[in-house]
Parts: C-alpha cells; structure tokens; sequence
C-alpha cells in the first residue's frame, strides 16, 4: 500500500505537541494541568495532535462518561477554538466527533491518517487499526450507535454499574511495562506495507525508535507515565520529535 500518491490530509506544523496514551481519570489527573496551561497560554503548542486513549473511558454516547471528564473536554473544546486539534481516536476513547466540534476527529477505520510534514509523509495512528479480525469485529460492535444505546439504557438502569466496572479495571492495569520482543512485532505487523518516511503510533507505550528499510518507525511514551509528551521541530534536526517531561510548577 502506498501513500505517497495520496494527498495528505493533515499538515503537521512546526511547534506541534504530541500526545499519546494519557489515560485520563481521577487516579491520573496530570492531562487537566497540561491542558489548561496551554488554555491560560503557560504552553503554546501551535497544534496539539491527541493519538488516542487521551482519556481511559470517554465514549461519545455515553453520558456518565461524559459527565465524569466534563472539565477537561471544556478546556479542549476552549483551546479548539485557538489551535487546530488533531485527535486520532483510541480503543478507551471513541464515537467523539460530537464531542469535539471544533477538532478533526479521526476514528480507527480512518487510520493511519496521511499527514505532511515540510516535504516528508508522515503516518499518524493510535496503533490498533490491524488487530485480528475479531478484535476488529469488537471495534465495530462496541462503537455501533444501537449496541452503545442499549448499554448505556442498561448501565442507567444499573446506576453506572457496567462503565464503574470497566473503570476499576483499568486502574489494574500496568501502563508503563516493556514490551519484549517489540521490534519484531512492530516488523511482521507493518512490513512493507507503508510507504512513508515516518510511521508515529501510540497504544503500546514504549518510547522507542525503530529504523526500517523504508521507514523510521516511533512508537510514542504514554503520557500517563512520567508525563511524557513530544513537539514537532525541523528536520534540519536529527530527529523529528522532542520529548519533553511536563511538570506542574
């Protein structure tokens, strides 16, 4: 499959802020100290690009979900309103076209998304988009407007029981772990299939660089561990990312 002859739809732009993987919840709070720092103009990304499980449970259709993280998503609906939002959708954080007016929202069966990046092609994708095809069949049923409606009428009925569970699950879960053997998964994953300079993704957690034969592959730190966050610079430099650590001052 190859890109380059398709037109890019995104022009990533110098001074842009990437962010993957923060998982957003009351045990991980730090995103809503990001956020409104770059609100109150403290940071001044000139686009700030979300590579999915921004949040770790924010689904479009459900309300309690909604209703639970309504802080943050006025803040990043504010900043919208500054700066151009790219959010690639994740498997925590989905159906969120009505949930960002202002952003352009790219859910997974639109990803990777074709970006441009002075004259390079750059790939964008949270990182689930070629699971098994089981897991893609889960990815369509849950994100099914009617399978989202009944759940949501019976975890009203069951006063939030079903999306408290879910939570309480994904406080269990290790974030920040190594991935063995994770260059040879990402090789057998992608293969030759992408024709593009760099491959950027989240989802996995590990922070690495991998040079392929046709790419350079970089799989993003989650900012839910140690607050890891990365800006677009040139590529006069040796790399296209920067990573920055945030920290509340």
């Amino acid at each position: 499959m190859s890109h380059k002859k398709e037109k890019s739809v995104i022009e990533i732009q110098e001074g842009a802020f990437i962010i993957a993987d923060a998982h957003y919840s009351q045990l991980r709070p730090e995103l809503l100290d990001f956020i409104q720092d770059i609100a109150f103009k403290k940071l001044c990304p000139t686009q700030l690009i979300l590579m999915g499980d921004i949040f770790d449970a924010l689904f479009g259709n459900i309300d309690y979900t909604l209703q639970k993280n309504a802080q943050i998503l006025k803040l990043l609906n504010q900043v919208s309103q500054d700066i151009e939002i790219i959010y690639l959708e994740g498997n925590h954080d989905f159906n969120l076209k009505d949930v960002f007016p202002k952003a352009k929202v790219f859910p997974m069966k639109m990803q990777p998304v074709i970006c441009q990046y002075e004259d390079k092609i750059v790939c964008l994708a949270h990182g689930d988009f070629n699971g098994t095809f089981f897991y893609k069949l889960y990815t369509q049923i849950i994100r099914a407007p009617s399978v989202l409606f009944v759940l949501k009428q019976i975890d009203k009925l069951l006063n939030n029981y079903i999306i408290k569970k879910i939570d309480h699950y994904l406080t269990k879960k290790e974030d920040c772990r190594e991935f063995v053997g994770f260059r040879e998964f990402i090789k057998k994953r992608l293969g030759e299939r992408f024709s593009c300079e760099y491959f950027i993704e989240g989802h996995f957690h590990q922070n690495v660089t991998i040079n392929f034969d046709t790419f350079k592959y970089i799989n993003l730190a989650a900012f839910a561990c140690h607050q890891r966050y990365f800006i677009v610079k040139s590529l006069q430099d040796r790399e296209l990312l920067e990573e920055k650590i945030f920290s509340k001052i």
